[in-house]
């Protein structure tokens, strides 16, 4: 069975959340019905002409990007120009368009996180630290005889996890008290009559983000006609989420080592290196896409080199003035790593639906190197 466009949204807003991303951003659905059937989604960084046409030539209907279709407010679409031209191709092969920008950058397993796995960092954190997540907490009534199926339910879709620990609920046993009144089907008891029910109270949290899953299985789950719960927001602070990430090489190494393996595991055509070749680096922060915002913080997070795109000329002096090491692979490359973390994550959340997610193939780094 195919999947309606909004659960494609509710999956992909479970991985980045909409609050996360910046004020001056534009995320979300950019073209297209969330009530729409998807078959086959195309994830790719930019939408452009070349990857409009590849999404039609593989059947898909959803393009999910990294980039916003529209960035800049849209005052007219003339189909002489080419924001115009690639409008009127999506919507002639009824594609629908899907981006998730700086809500994926900051996003707990966004751009950044994969990237400094994928340079193989060890106790990797948050570098600029944004906000952090919130919680409810749970408490409900269940009957004996459903306790497990209702906690194991509430743990399914997002509740109960506590840093790296699961399935984190608590449960006490007592009496509830109720009278079905005419017209009801009650579970236990019968109408018009008080019934005393032995039931346990049952509490757990969870992340703001997944209350419409977390109450979706309580009430699936639950064997009442009327599901008695309370929903309460905590002060606890849960863990940082933001910008860059920052951890240790796996072993000290020179500057010009590590550019020559960020160079090779990111496949980018070109590293420029600000910093002396045989520098020894034992810890790097990194940042996905345009990262010069982050290099005072990398050096005062105690970084010896920062991995990056986009750095300037004066950027380059500015972190040669505060001692701070380089690495620049590009926007496209440091970015890119985010397609095939993508395209798992989506095949996993869909495996039981009849959709198919493919990564784009035709999208290439602007830049060649001669």
């Amino acid at each position: 069975m195919a999947a309606k466009c909004s659960e494609i949204i509710a999956i992909m807003e479970t991985l980045a959340p909409p609050e996360l991303a910046a004020e001056w951003d534009n995320i979300g659905l950019m073209l297209g019905s969330p009530a729409a059937e998807v078959r086959r989604i195309l994830v790719c960084l930019d939408v452009n002409l070349i990857v409009a046409e590849e999404a039609a030539a593989r059947g898909a209907n959803l393009i999910i990007s990294h980039h916003p279709l529209f960035f800049h407010p849209v005052k007219h679409l003339c189909f002489d120009e080419a924001q115009g031209e690639l409008v009127r191709r999506l919507v002639q092969n009824n594609i629908m368009v899907y981006s998730a920008h700086t809500n994926l950058d900051s996003a707990d397993l966004g751009v950044s996180y994969h990237l400094a796995a994928r340079l193989e960092l060890e106790d990797i954190q948050v570098l600029a630290p944004t906000n952090r997540e919130k919680y409810f907490k749970l408490v409900t009534f269940v009957p004996e005889d459903h306790e497990k199926v209702v906690r194991e339910a509430l743990t399914r879709a997002g509740a109960g996890w506590t840093g790296n620990y699961s399935d984190c609920t608590f449960r006490v046993a007592g009496t509830g008290t109720f009278r079905p009144l005419a017209g009801t089907s009650p579970y236990i008891g019968q109408e018009e009559k008080l019934a005393e029910v032995k039931e346990y109270r049952l509490e757990t949290i969870f992340p703001t983000a997944r209350l419409k899953e977390v109450l979706q299985a309580l009430f699936k789950s639950h064997p009442y006609e009327e599901v008695a719960y309370d929903v309460y927001p905590l002060a606890n602070e849960g863990p940082a989420r933001g910008i860059g990430r920052i951890g240790a090489l796996p072993r000290p190494v020179s500057l010009e080592e590590l550019a020559l393996q960020v160079k090779e595991t990111l496949g980018a055509a070109r590293v420029n290196v600000a910093g002396e070749r045989e520098r020894k680096v034992r810890k790097a922060a990194v940042c996905g896409g345009a990262g010069s915002d982050v290099m005072a913080v990398a050096r005062a997070g105690g970084a010896d080199v920062l991995v990056t795109g986009d750095l300037k000329f004066h950027e380059a002096q500015a972190a040669a003035a505060m001692d701070l090491a380089v690495i620049d692979a590009g926007h496209f490359a440091t970015e890119r790593i985010i397609v095939p973390a993508l395209v798992t994550y989506l095949q996993e959340q869909l495996q039981e639906r009849e959709v198919m997610v493919l990564a784009s193939q035709k999208e290439q780094e602007p830049w060649h190197v001669f």
